[in-house]
C-alpha cells in the first residue's frame, strides 16, 4: 500500500511559480465526480507563502475526522477560500466533466482575493483571464490543490448531510451518494430522488 504524502507547506511547483513572481497562487480541485446522487462540489484555495498547516494531503487519504479538522485549520490560515457547485440537473445537461470545471470556475470567481495563477487538479483546466496550469494527482503533490480537495470534499459531504434528512430513505449521510449497494438497494426500492443525476447509471459508475 502506498504511504500517504502529507505536506506542511507550498510544495515545489508552487514555489517555482512564487520565484516567477506569482505571489498569489490559488489551488483548485473538486470532489463528487463519481456519486449517483448530489452536486459537484468545489474549493479554491489561496495561501501566503509562509503559511505551515501540518498534515494536508488528497483529501482521499484521510479520515473524515481529520478532514473535518484541516477544513477548519484552511479555513483560519488562507488569504481567501471558496467553494461552489454546479448541480445534478447541471451535470446531467453539460456532463460531469464540464460540471466540475463549471463549479471550479465558480469557486475561483467567488474568492475574495484575486489569485495571480490557479493550479488545477487533473487533466483539464477552464478558460479563464487569470494563468492557469492543470497538475495530474495535484491533490498529492501541491499544498494548495490538496487543501482545495479537502474543503471541497468537506463541503459536499454536508450538503449529502443536509439531504438525508430530506430523503433519509437513501441514506445520503452514509455513503455521500456513492453507488454502494445500501444506496442501489434504495433506488430500486424508491426510484431516484430529485437530487439523483438520470445521466447516471449503477453500471456507469462501476
Amino acid at each position: 500500500m502506498k504511504a500517504m504524502m502529507e505536506m506542511h507547506t507550498h510544495t515545489e511547483l508552487e514555489r517555482e511559480l512564487m520565484q516567477r513572481g506569482y505571489g498569489r497562487i490559488a489551488g483548485v480541485d473538486e470532489a463528487g465526480r463519481g456519486p449517483l446522487a448530489g452536486p459537484v462540489v468545489a474549493a479554491a484555495v489561496v495561501f501566503a507563502p509562509d503559511t505551515e498547516i501540518e498534515g494536508i494531503a488528497d483529501s482521499k487519504a484521510l479520515r473524515e475526522n481529520r478532514r473535518n479538522e484541516l477544513a477548519v485549520l484552511i479555513k483560519k490560515h488562507a488569504l481567501a477560500w471558496a467553494t461552489a457547485s454546479a448541480s445534478p440537473g447541471e451535470i446531467d445537461t453539460i456532463n460531469i466533466l464540464q460540471a466540475s470545471l463549471l463549479a471550479m470556475r465558480r469557486a475561483v470567481d467567488k474568492l475574495t482575493i484575486r489569485p495571480d495563477f490557479l493550479l488545477i487538479d487533473g487533466k483539464y483546466v477552464f478558460s479563464h483571464s487569470i494563468a492557469t496550469r492543470a497538475v495530474l494527482r495535484g491533490d498529492s503533490l501541491c499544498f494548495s490543490i490538496a487543501a482545495a480537495s479537502i474543503l471541497a470534499k468537506t463541503e459536499r459531504d454536508s450538503i449529502m448531510i443536509e439531504l438525508d434528512k430530506e430523503y433519509p430513505e437513501y441514506g445520503f449521510a452514509r455513503h455521500k451518494g456513492y453507488p454502494t449497494k445500501l444506496h442501489a438497494t434504495a433506488l430500486l426500492a424508491h426510484g431516484p430522488s430529485p437530487y439523483h443525476r438520470r445521466s447516471f447509471t449503477l453500471k456507469s459508475t462501476e
